[in-house]
């Protein structure tokens, strides 16, 4: 077993990358692997949609359905609260995952504590 970070810090408009990130993470879960994603940037938007087909990419599946999967299997999320307040998120973005704000010592944290830090 093996530990990831999956660092996802691109938006819905780079639809395949912010789905490749998302599906690579659920991939490692299921393949019994320890995984943490963590969101920064306008990788903050990801977790604002709410409906299947808003951001679908070429191969790497509907944004909606990997993120009811995280909830699912309560993959933990970090998600940086300075990129979060910033695009004009609260705690409500945060409702329904396993997810808490974070700072950038978090994300250092996390990336020397894993075994492969992956980034979208």
């Amino acid at each position: 077993m093996s530990k990831f970070l999956i660092h996802i810090h691109s938006g819905p408009d780079l639809k395949n990358k912010a789905t490749l990130g998302m599906l690579v993470a659920i991939t490692a879960f299921k393949n019994g692997n320890e995984v943490n994603i963590f969101l920064a940037a306008d990788g903050t938007h990801l977790l604002n949609i709410k409906s299947e087909g808003e951001v679908v990419g070429q191969g790497t599946g509907d944004l909606k359905n990997h993120l009811d999967e995280l909830k699912q299997n309560d993959i933990k999320l970090y998600v940086s609260g300075m990129s979060a307040k910033a695009r004009g998120y609260d705690e409500s973005l945060l409702d329904g995952f396993n997810a808490e704000f974070a700072m950038p010592d978090r994300l250092l944290t996390l990336s020397t504590e894993s075994d492969t830090v992956l980034c979208y």
